[in-house]
């Protein structure tokens, strides 16, 4: 039998054998509620708020601690650079196309984010994985570029010639990581990071370079490196791009449905692909019992036949 509680008034909670094992079913060390109070990791929500940043946020939810003010600025930096690289990404322009066919800005959403798999969205996770083994190799500190090199020929040897987070398709120099480099050039002078992943895609480029055409990194790259620098695993590191494209994906669906627009496909209507199908042919007369059923009409004649 339920206690009766007055309006306005919180319901206890049970205190028995059910619900302790209920509440055993979710474990969580992130948000603790209850009536009026909701903590994360341990601090009231009301002193987050207007206190820390959204990065540092972010740093709180998945890392257990605070960063410094320093560290979450240098987060800043990779989240606010991987918002969005115009329509033509396929998450944005599956986002905007989406967006046409009638469902919810959600649903949009939901269509751009579930394409950021290992070859769009996972590179950044591949290149912290690449570079976090160089970082480890006993033989870095004493000998980064021969250690990168013989990191990207295994590398290669494993997963073929394309190295994740070096050169740009459309990019030669990717601005937005010379911008972030820059940054982290400066949060290592000040003692923020060691430099230890960025001396490792220095290596790496340099081991690009070698074979000669200059292969710089691009934003899944640098982003790679900070991340690593601030000390995120590499498995979280293609969550963390992913809350940070939701931005840009966001963004255009919700431009898309201002505009309107009805089912709009990859390409406008006057374009179209390559077929590469069979010519036109008529349906076999087995299936046709001799009928005209199946034969071509007047707006689809095969060509004279010998």
């Amino acid at each position: 039998m339920t206690a009766k509680v007055s309006a306005g008034q919180p319901e206890a909670p049970r205190d028995d054998r059910g619900a302790a094992a209920i509440a055993e079913w979710w474990r969580s060390s992130i948000t603790d509620i209850a009536p009026d109070q909701i903590r994360i990791r341990g601090y009231p929500i009301q002193d987050l708020v207007g206190t820390i940043t959204f990065p540092a946020m972010v740093w709180l939810m998945t890392r257990g601690e605070l960063p410094s003010p320093q560290q979450a600025r240098l987060l800043e930096t990779v989240l606010v650079a991987g918002v969005d690289h115009g329509p033509l990404a396929p998450s944005l322009s599956i986002a905007r196309m989406a967006a046409t066919c009638g469902v919810g800005l959600n649903n949009a959403m939901a269509s751009g984010v579930n394409v950021l798999g290992d070859v769009h969205g996972g590179a950044g996770e591949q290149c912290m994985e690449l570079l976090g083994d160089i970082v480890r190799d006993p033989d870095f500190a004493s000998d980064a570029s021969r250690v990168a090199a013989a990191h990207v020929e295994a590398f290669r040897a494993a997963n073929g010639r394309y190295l994740p987070g070096f050169g740009h398709r459309y990019h030669r120099t990717d601005p937005r990581s010379v911008r972030i480099g820059a940054l982290l050039e400066e949060a290592i002078g000040q003692g923020i990071v060691t430099g230890d992943a960025l001396k490792a895609a220095r290596a790496v480029e340099a081991v690009l370079a070698g074979k000669g055409r200059a292969v710089p990194l691009n934003i899944d790259g640098i982003t790679a490196v900070v991340l690593l620098e601030l000390g995120f695993p590499a498995a979280l590191g293609r969550g963390l791009f992913i809350l940070s494209r939701s931005v840009g994906i966001c963004a255009h669906a919700w431009e898309q449905m201002q505009e309107g627009g009805r089912i709009k496909g990859p390409v406008p209507k006057e374009f179209t692909y390559a077929y590469q199908g069979p010519a036109l042919r008529s349906v076999p007369q087995a299936w046709t019992g001799g009928s005209t059923a199946g034969k071509p009409n007047d707006a689809d004649q095969l060509p004279d036949q010998d």
